[in-house]
């Protein structure tokens, strides 16, 4: 007896898990992935401090993100969209012409720190997993293309 209800009850919060699942999707939020135009990129030291940059910190820290099919699913939408949104805001390389609200310092803290890219980030894209010496190249990198080509000039 014990088992027939457990398993009705089961059933049951699987049935209300869907159409709470069905029913978030109906949520706006989290479903423009147009990006900006990109108005002016910092000016790289090097291709490949580029394509470093591209593998780990574009997808939030640029206007040239790409929109993988699960980025249109809530709630993974959400968070998707609010990660972008910040990133953008704090961080845009393809916003070069603009102040900044990070510091070059902090962005060599974070990349030093293993803080960027998330580890939520790295979890789901490998490319984004820099090895200790891509980190190394990476943030010399920036330090002299932020240097030569400082934001909001």
């Amino acid at each position: 007896m014990r088992n027939a209800s457990a398993m009705r009850l089961l059933f049951r919060l699987l049935v209300l898990a869907a159409i709470v699942l069905v029913a978030i999707q109906l949520v706006p939020y989290g479903r423009d992935h147009t990006n900006p135009r990109t108005v002016q990129e910092i000016r790289w030291n090097t291709p490949a401090t580029r394509a470093l940059a591209e593998s780990a910190c574009f997808a939030c820290h640029s206007n040239l993100t790409e929109w993988p099919w699960y980025t249109s699913v809530a709630p993974v939408s959400w968070l998707t969209q609010r990660d972008v949104e910040d990133g953008r805001a704090k961080l845009n390389f393809s916003e070069w012409q603009r102040p900044q609200d990070a510091d070059l310092q902090e962005v060599v803290e974070a990349i030093r720190g293993k803080g960027m890219p998330p580890l939520e980030y790295r979890a789901i894209h490998s490319e984004a997993r820099l090895s200790d010496t891509e980190r190394q190249q990476l943030e010399r990198g920036l330090v002299a293309s932020w240097t030569k080509d400082p934001p909001g000039r």
